[in-house]
């Protein structure tokens, strides 16, 4: 045998920890607020766009800018926190119908389309 196996093999299992690691281990299973933060910003807090809603924002020359889609993704998480399952979100002069529970953009109209428009299926509205 060699100095470590003795060594390794004097320690009871629970304190043997690999090479320069100092922090305590975290029980299998449980993740911690930081970890199960990243997760869900990374894995499912996304927004994504429905083949209707691409369509729509191509045909109308919808194009988002960087802060729309930081106001977007913000009242997406209001509504979120209202219970709103299908929101309409305003931003500017351009109207969203979104699937807060998918986090899906349905579809998109702009300012010049958005007269005389009737949205449906909704149960709640953002106004940004």
């Amino acid at each position: 045998m060699n100095e470590y196996m003795k060594l390794s093999l004097n320690l009871p299992i629970n304190k043997i920890e690999p090479a320069g690691q100092g922090k305590p281990r975290q029980e299998v299973g449980k993740t911690t607020g930081d970890f199960q933060k990243i997760l869900e910003e990374k894995l499912g807090r996304e927004l994504k766009v429905s083949k209707h809603a691409m369509l729509r924002m191509t045909s109308r020359n919808i194009n988002l800018t960087s802060e729309q889609l930081e106001k977007l993704n913000a009242a997406v998480e209001k509504a979120e926190k209202k219970g709103v399952r299908e929101s309409l979100i305003l931003i500017n002069d351009i109207a969203f119908v979104v699937s807060i529970k998918n986090r899906t953009i349905i579809t998109a109209v702009d300012g010049p389309n958005l007269k005389e428009n009737l949205f449906t299926n909704i149960d709640g509205a953002v106004i940004m």
